[in-house]
């Protein structure tokens, strides 16, 4: 093995054959070290063989503090201590929320604040991608808005398709202005999703599955708004922020977001036209009844209502309030 090997966290979680989201907590607590190339992580070989043979370590280690109670006292004298590492010695249990909002960051700080049980994990998906992980059993918590266009409904539709089978809560986190992000004036004259179907109109997306990209989508079918009429309909970025930025840049017209982002970006209007349900789902079993509870109680609580309404563009109204349970 050439010590000038490195991997990326992908294929350190193919060769330790666990997921990506294992490795990132690794990373983050320190276990397995790393450095940043550009926006990608990596792992150097020496570092993986220190990690496994660590792991080696204190797998022996478990095993001889299972042999040694299982045996008891050897003669008159007291059993061998042995030292079991941290890893072993934390009972915490691993929650793993997805979703975009820094709503679901806040949330995950008053959760590992005020339940010293529960280690909450982060990951960043949009709203179909985010039920795809907890219909896959990679995630606890997931956050989506999606709207069902043909009913006017958020969220429940999707929710109830993707998790057949399931048994599951449904709570309200927040409302927030969706609408539409255009350059300072609003020189394209756009106030509605029909003004879309404009000639010569540049737009730039988000990504396949989130929900500003359903909302997009669903407006122009039920609007009549062809989507491969539309300059830069295939233009995708990651983050209602990254789309703001590219029309006050003047790379594009018009994109499809929420109100906070247009209060980040200068040189950019925002239209709004619908209120979205930004709901949590979790899955009901009888092991996640205890952090369910916490969830709801933080969700409820006056810290965490505090702290949201501090930020511009939050409905709370309804935060807390379970919409659907099965």
């Amino acid at each position: 093995m050439s010590d000038n090997t490195s991997y990326t966290t992908e294929e350190v979680a193919q060769l330790l054959k666990i997921s990506k989201l294992k490795v990132y907590d690794l990373i983050k607590k320190g276990e397995l070290s790393s450095y940043r190339v550009g926006k990608q992580m990596r792992v150097d070989a020496s570092d993986l063989e220190q990690y496994k043979q660590q792991s080696r370590e204190s797998g022996r280690q478990a095993s001889m503090l299972a042999s040694a109670a299982k045996t008891g006292p050897q003669g008159a004298g007291s059993p061998p201590t042995i030292h079991t590492p941290a890893a072993f010695r934390s009972a915490a249990r691993e929650i793993v929320i997805t979703g975009q909002d820094i709503s679901l960051d806040i949330i995950a700080q008053h959760l590992e604040k005020f339940s010293p049980s529960l280690r909450p994990l982060r990951s960043y998906a949009g709203s179909l991608d985010s039920l795809i992980s907890m219909y896959r059993g990679e995630s606890d918590i997931v956050s989506t808005h999606l709207l069902d266009g043909d009913s006017g409904e958020y969220n429940i539709p999707y929710i109830r398709k993707m998790l057949v089978g399931s048994s599951y809560l449904v709570v309200r986190l927040l409302g927030r202005a969706a609408g539409l992000y255009v350059q300072k004036g609003n020189p394209k004259g756009l106030y509605g999703w029909k003004d879309l179907g404009q000639p010569g109109l540049r737009l730039v997306n988000r990504e396949r599955g989130s929900g500003a990209r359903v909302l997009l989508d669903e407006q122009l079918r039920l609007n009549g708004v062809k989507s491969q009429s539309i300059e830069g309909y295939e233009t995708e970025e990651i983050s209602h922020v990254t789309v703001a930025g590219r029309i006050a840049r003047g790379e594009a017209d018009v994109g499809v977001g929420n109100e906070k982002a247009s209060r980040i970006v200068e040189s950019v209007d925002f239209i709004p036209l619908i209120q979205e349900k930004y709901d949590l789902v979790m899955l009901k079993r009888p092991d996640n009844q205890d952090w369910i509870s916490a969830v709801l109680e933080i969700c409820r609580s006056k810290a965490l209502h505090n702290e949201l309404d501090s930020l511009y563009g939050y409905d709370l109204s309804e935060t807390g309030k379970i919409i659907y349970e099965t």
